[in-house]
């Protein structure tokens, strides 16, 4: 063949491939116009624009928002849930919590203290986020628990333990209670059981129960006989072989709450308190006034602080982070006997000759064979006083009833004065409860839980001792 003639084929074919290749590009591109939507002329996609932004990589993620809830920021380390299905002693536990939804209620208000402080610790050591729930089940978080196996504070140490773990106990001072040094202990040493067990969460939180004595000689026992060693299957004390469950369904009802029927008050996802160095010792009911620091509120903070005063422990103080930066300041320009002098009292208003008053409204329910006679001497009021404040014009009660009683004690004359102060008029027009107390329970608590202010509570139950005891039952008012 010429190579004029194989030019002119070369030339031929060229062309033909060149219009083939363009049928093929109209065709696909006709094909994917009709999956991309129209646009009219004023809205064309600007392809070049397109074509400069960045690539998407996979393997960026977009960071989760962190949670603005302490609750919802426990939820997510959750790390005990997997692989549990469906387990009887984790029912029954769940179904107790979901029958008893106070206890969490309670037990979620007494924590909204510390939870924060504990998750951080947590994270901190990668530990499973349900193990802040651990004071739940421990302590109901109350600071001052306390067992008859004198076992003390939060995480429920017994002597011997606490003591292990540098927990100072003297008359003055106990570390069991102290919620950061026995938070520290309580990670030690759930830490040194998790390693001890080769890792296994179940058997550790059965050893922080029964002891890891008890735990090894049931994983023996099992091995001898050939049977699993697991934690569902070790012959366990009665209470070991429910605290795994309670814990695991106490998680499960804090993961959705609501289908439980349990209300669990928003936690801001935020540092309660902050540390607050000390050099010197002071009486806490002084800190809290040169701070404006509820006084109940202090102590529940540092409750390892057995008399109210910085005598054996660490020299530093827990306080609300909104009054650390005012405490520091006003420490730093006191006088150290200035720092044991008891705070005195303030009256609540002063009468008109300059004596000091406290005057309160509160409600007495009538019991089986009480009078008016025995209810006006118990309560050291007049009998018509009595009937004037209920609006009684004979002297029958029926067991259940209501009776209002105003107290007005004037301080210095040794008397108590039956009179209507001019703030209990103002009571009288709010809507009024009555607050059984709980195991737990403190004026601090009780104000919180209900909204008012701790010298309004103190005001309203003039009787009720720093000290509460469960099954009192306390008079609050609406703060609105």
């Amino acid at each position: 063949m010429s190579s004029s003639i194989s030019k002119v084929i070369n030339s031929d074919a060229l062309t033909r491939l060149a219009q083939a290749i363009a049928v093929a590009v109209s065709a696909t591109l006709a094909g994917c116009s009709s999956h991309v939507p129209q646009t009219d002329a004023t809205h064309t996609p600007n392809i070049a624009a397109r074509a400069k932004q960045k690539p998407i990589w996979l393997s960026e993620k977009p960071s989760p928002l962190a949670a603005q809830d302490v609750w919802e920021r426990m939820r997510l380390g959750f790390q005990l849930q997997d692989g549990l299905g469906v387990n009887p002693r984790i029912e029954q536990q769940r179904l107790w919590f979901a029958s008893n939804p106070s206890f969490l209620e309670n037990a979620g208000e007494r924590g909204s203290l510390y939870i924060h402080y504990i998750i951080e610790r947590l994270e901190e050591r990668n530990m499973p986020l349900e193990l802040a729930l651990l004071p739940v089940i421990e302590s109901s978080y109350n600071p001052m628990a306390y067992s008859r196996a004198n076992a003390v504070g939060l995480w429920q140490f017994i002597p011997s333990t606490g003591r292990y773990y540098n927990l100072r106990q003297t008359s003055a001072y106990d570390g069991r209670r102290d919620i950061t040094a026995s938070t520290t202990a309580a990670l030690d040493y759930l830490t040194r059981l998790h390693d001890m067990f080769n890792g296994d969460w179940m058997l550790a939180l059965a050893a922080y129960n029964a002891g890891e004595g008890t735990v090894s000689r049931a994983i023996e026992r099992n091995e001898r006989l050939g049977l699993p060693t697991d934690y569902w299957n070790l012959p366990l004390p009665s209470e070991t072989q429910a605290y795994v469950p309670k814990l695991l369904a106490l998680s499960q009802v804090v993961m959705a709450p609501e289908a439980y029927g349990v209300n669990l008050n928003p936690i801001a996802n935020e540092p309660y308190f902050k540390v607050v160095e000390i050099n010197q010792r002071m009486d806490l009911s002084t800190v809290a006034a040169v701070a404006n620091i509820d006084e109940d509120e202090l102590f529940q903070l540092n409750p390892a602080f057995k008399q109210r005063t910085t005598l054996d422990g660490p020299q530093h103080l827990l306080v609300p982070t909104s009054k650390a930066q005012l405490l520091t300041t006003s420490l730093s320009t006191m006088r150290p006997e200035e720092l044991i002098s008891k705070k005195p009292l303030k009256p609540v208003f002063e009468g008109a000759d300059g004596s000091q008053i406290a005057s309160v409204k509160r409600t007495y329910r009538v019991k089986r064979g009480d009078s008016l006679g025995t209810i006006a001497k118990a309560n050291g009021v007049d009998v018509k006083d009595l009937q004037r404040w209920n609006k009684l014009t004979g002297k029958n009660l029926k067991s259940g009833q209501k009776l209002v009683i105003h107290d007005t004690t004037k301080r210095g004359s040794g008397r108590v004065n039956t009179v209507v102060a001019a703030n209990s008029k103002a009571d009288q027009k709010k809507p009024q409860t009555q607050y059984k107390v709980q195991q737990g329970d403190s004026l601090y608590i009780v104000a919180k839980r209900f909204n008012v202010e701790m010298q309004h509570l103190k005001r309203w139950n003039p009787r009720v001792g720093k000290a509460l005891k469960p099954g009192q039952v306390l008079t609050v008012s609406s703060p609105h």
